[in-house]
């Protein structure tokens, strides 16, 4: 029942892009969507997904490099800043884009003035953004795995701690990890309000100047984008799998022997 209502406006979406002007049903839309004569009119699409694609790869760098890292260690060393963390963390859900983006305005004025106006330094902005969804899922994955062991163990081994961090740690956090990247990257590819307001082009700003001249394309590119995320959450679920299977492997024979 619940795959049927999310089927439901799939299909309509696929069905409204297969219309063609005869009031038939064909790949027409499709097609000239990947017309290399229609590429003066939809080169605005393949701009803004360019330059979203550039802003996830920062969002994730963020989630990965700052994120993660700061998250770890205040589950190692730090546990009585976990609350305040919590809180900054969670706190940008709380603000409505526009709201964040009067603050933001200028500090990317000066970031403008400094470094230049491309798109890459939104990144800023959209890891602000990712914060609240990122901070939950690798927190929810954090909480079911004991790391103050697991770090432990590896340090009265002799292991350093980029060793412990890499090696011992992200295995074990992969799947808050990739769920926290995948969230990343979702809310990234549909944003619009930041983007249209600090006069950056993303996907979904090129998609608003498209659809003035063609609204198929919208829905197109929106069905792609939804197989993209699906993609991903198969990608998620196999990697997920494949670290339970591997975690409970059944034991050998020299695992079976008693002292």
């Amino acid at each position: 029942m619940i795959g049927l209502l999310f089927a439901i406006p799939l299909v309509s979406m696929a069905e409204f892009t297969l219309r063609d002007g005869d009031g038939g049903h064909s790949l027409v839309h499709w097609f000239a969507l990947f017309d290399p004569a229609n590429r003066a009119s939809y080169s605005p699409i393949w701009i803004g997904l360019g330059n979203s694609l550039v802003l996830c790869i920062g969002a994730a760098a963020i989630v990965l490099l700052l994120v993660l890292p700061t998250m770890v260690l205040i589950a190692l060393r730090f546990p009585r800043l976990r609350r305040p963390f919590e809180f900054l963390c969670l706190l940008p859900i709380s603000i409505p884009a526009i709201v964040l983006v009067v603050g933001l305005a200028p500090v990317y004025l000066v970031i403008g003035r400094t470094i230049g106006t491309g798109i890459w330094p939104l990144s800023l902005a959209y890891g602000i953004t990712v914060l609240p969804y990122a901070y939950r899922a690798i927190q929810a994955n954090i909480d079911a795995v004991d790391i103050a062991t697991l770090a432990e163990a590896a340090r009265s081994l002799g292991a350093g701690w980029g060793t412990v961090l890499l090696r011992v740690l992200a295995p074990n956090l992969r799947t808050g990890i990739l769920a926290s990247l995948l969230i990343a990257v979702a809310v990234v590819l549909g944003e619009f309000t930041i983007a249209s307001l600090l006069n950056r082009p993303n996907l979904q700003t090129a998609l608003f100047v498209v659809n003035k001249q063609d609204p198929y394309v919208a829905v197109i590119l929106s069905l792609l984008a939804l197989g993209f995320a699906f993609a991903l959450l198969l990608v998620i679920d196999r990697t997920a799998s494949i670290g339970v299977r591997r975690g409970t492997r059944p034991p050998t024979s020299a695992e079976k022997v008693t002292p």
